[in-house]
């Protein structure tokens, strides 16, 4: 479709081989779109927020809760869902105390997605796709590997999450309210990509904006905004003070060119919704 906002346009000048985007407003219509929406992308952690809600929905249907103990000693469901359950990035090794510091981990999440496939006797993958991809009608998904990052989606499923994020229907409002809520606050740790953050603030599954700088939103982005971005060169942000969620696919890695661009057009999206308002 020919895009309302005006800025989706300027993906154009990433460099990139392929880039989409899409703008999805919370009562679920679309703002706008660019580029090949319908084109299969990996995620990389963008993964992560997807993975997070059929944790989220296992745990609404009492498969698990999320203050059993998971992973390192004294660590819960909780505490791998925000990044402090002292796993260490990528490998199976306690780095810190369970809530003493925010250490990114994509071992965390492969425990999660090992905790639910015992809890449930479905696999995680196939889990994923019966909780959330499904019943949102996100048909190009898939979860190819590890929950922490090895999703494939296009713009146009990824809007339908978005959507469901913002007007939640496979999860209780409140559930969505604590994953987008800060969790354990006040700790500090590394961004990847942007360093250390003080305070490194997380929900359960999302990376949560607040006052962190440099970041990868946009200037004008609320603190509420929250969201998650993937070294494939993907995000996903759903900012509530602008009720818009908006997602953007590339093809190249993360680095310095998406350091540059990605700002700048967050801040140039939400100018356009609102001279839409």
């Amino acid at each position: 479709m020919q895009s309302s906002l005006p800025s989706l346009a300027s993906i154009e000048n990433w460099p990139v081989p392929h880039a989409a985007a899409a703008v999805v407003r919370a009562d679920g219509t679309l703002a706008g779109s660019h580029g090949p929406t319908d084109r299969r992308f990996p995620l990389a952690s963008v993964t992560k927020p997807l993975a997070a809600y059929a944790v989220l929905v296992a745990y609404e249907e009492g498969a698990i809760d999320l203050d059993e103990p998971a992973g390192p000693e004294g660590a819960t469901v909780r505490h791998l869902l925000a990044h402090t359950s002292g796993l260490a990035f990528d490998e199976n090794r306690v780095t810190a105390a369970p809530g003493t510091r925010r250490i990114y981990s994509n071992t965390g999440f492969e425990v999660l997605g090992d905790l639910v496939a015992k809890a449930t006797d479905i696999p995680f993958a196939e889990y994923l796709h019966q909780a959330v991809l499904e019943p949102l009608g996100m048909t190009a998904t898939a979860l190819e590997g590890s929950p922490a990052k090895d999703g494939v989606s296009t713009v146009d499923d990824l809007v339908r999450f978005a959507a469901e994020v913002q007007a939640p229907r496979l999860l209780d409002p409140r559930t969505v309210l604590d994953a987008m809520t800060v969790t354990y606050p006040g700790l500090t740790g590394i961004l990847p990509g942007y360093g250390h953050q003080r305070p490194n603030d997380w929900g359960l599954g999302f990376e949560i904006r607040d006052g962190k700088s440099p970041h990868w939103t946009g200037a004008t982005s609320s603190p509420r905004t929250f969201g998650h971005f993937g070294q494939s060169g993907t995000f996903l942000w759903i900012d509530p003070e602008a009720g818009a969620a908006c997602v953007a696919l590339t093809d190249r890695a993360f680095g310095p060119w998406a350091i540059e661009a990605w700002p700048p057009f967050t801040d140039a999206v939400l100018a356009d919704l609102r001279g839409l308002a």
